[in-house]
C-alpha cells in the first residue's frame, strides 16, 4: 500500500549556480530550524561544480534537488520551484545566505495570526565570507513603510520573504528579467497585496562588497519597470521622480565605488549591528560550525 506523505507546512525555494562553497551552510541552516515541517526545493541551475552532490549528500528526504541545464534566470527558476512546492507557505532562500533557527517559526506564526498578510520579511544582518558583520539591512515594518516610495524601491529584502503559496502562484516573477525581479514584482502587486516585516533579525545576508556589475543592471531594470508602470497607469509625475532618483544613485555609485570606497559605501547603506544581533549571530555560527579546527 502506498502511503501519501503529509504535505509540509512551508516550502523553502532556492535556485543555485556553482554554489559549492556556500550551499552547505545554507542547507544546514534550514535543517537547524525550530519549525521542522518544511521541504527544501533546490534547483541546480546548471552548476559545473559539485553543488548538486553537496545537496544530495545531506540524505534528508525533505530536500528535493532538481537539476536543470544552464541558461534560465532566477525569476524562471523561482516560478518553477513555486509550482513544485507543496507547502501552504513559501519561503525564499539563496544558496549563499543563512537562516537563524527561529526564522520559519516566527514568520509563519505571524502569517497565521494575520490572514490579510501576503508576504512577510524579517530583519537581516549583512556578513562577509569571513563571517564579519557589516551592518543590518534597512527593512520597512508595515505595508505603508514598505510601499512608501514605490518608484524609488521597496525596503523588503528578497531572500527574507516568506508568504502564502497561493500569492506566489497568482503573482509570478517576470521570467524575462535577469535583475531586480523582486522589485518588479513588488511594483506590480503593492496596490493589491499586503506586505509586512518582523523587526527581529532572523537572517544572514552574504555580501562581501558592492559590485557595480550587479548594482547598475539592477537599477536599469527597475527603471524600465517603473516606466512600464507609468505607461500602463497613466501616472507619470512620481514615476519620473523615481527614475531621476535612480539615475542620481547610479552616478553616486559609480563615483564612490569607482574611486575605491567600496566598504564605506557599503556600510552607509546599513544600520549598525546591535549587541543582541551580534550575540545571536555568534550562536548561529556555533551551530553551523560546531567543530572549530585548530592548527
Amino acid at each position: 500500500m502506498n502511503v501519501v506523505s503529509r504535505p509540509p507546512l512551508v516550502s523553502v525555494i532556492m535556485s543555485v549556480l556553482n554554489g559549492a562553497a556556500t550551499v552547505g551552510a545554507a542547507v544546514r541552516s534550514i535543517q537547524m530550524q525550530t519549525l521542522q515541517e518544511w521541504e527544501l526545493i533546490v534547483i541546480d541551475n546548471g552548476s559545473s561544480d559539485n553543488t548538486g552532490s553537496i545537496v544530495n549528500g545531506f540524505g534528508d528526504s525533505r530536500i528535493r534537488l532538481i537539476r536543470e541545464a544552464p541558461g534560465a534566470g532566477l525569476a524562471t527558476r523561482l516560478n518553477q520551484a513555486a509550482a513544485l512546492s507543496r507547502g501552504e507557505f513559501i519561503a525564499r532562500m539563496d544558496a549563499d545566505d543563512v537562516c537563524f533557527p527561529e526564522r520559519l517559526a516566527r514568520q509563519i506564526e505571524r502569517l497565521q495570526q494575520d490572514p490579510e498578510l501576503d508576504v512577510l520579511s524579517c530583519g537581516a544582518v549583512v556578513f562577509t565570507d569571513h563571517a564579519e558583520l557589516v551592518g543590518e539591512l534597512r527593512v520597512g515594518l508595515t505595508h505603508c513603510e514598505i510601499a512608501a516610495r514605490p518608484f524609488v524601491g521597496f525596503p523588503f529584502p528578497h531572500p527574507t520573504w516568506c508568504g502564502r503559496a497561493a500569492w506566489f502562484r497568482a503573482n509570478p516573477y517576470d521570467y524575462e528579467l535577469m535583475y531586480a525581479e523582486d522589485q518588479d514584482l513588488l511594483l506590480r502587486t503593492f496596490r493589491t497585496s499586503k506586505f509586512g516585516s518582523l523587526e527581529t533579525v532572523l537572517f544572514g545576508y552574504r555580501q562581501n562588497q558592492l559590485d557595480l556589475r550587479k548594482l547598475l543592471p539592477g537599477r536599469r531594470t527597475f527603471i524600465r519597470s517603473v516606466w512600464r508602470y507609468a505607461r500602463r497607469s497613466g501616472e507619470f509625475k512620481q514615476p519620473l521622480q523615481g527614475i531621476a532618483a535612480h539615475a542620481l544613485k547610479s552616478a553616486v555609485d559609480v563615483a564612490t565605488i569607482g574611486l575605491g570606497f567600496r566598504r564605506s559605501a557599503q556600510r552607509r547603506r546599513f544600520k549598525p549591528v546591535s549587541p543582541l544581533t551580534v550575540q545571536a549571530w555568534q550562536n548561529v555560527q556555533k551551530q553551523l560550525y560546531p567543530i572549530k579546527l585548530t592548527s
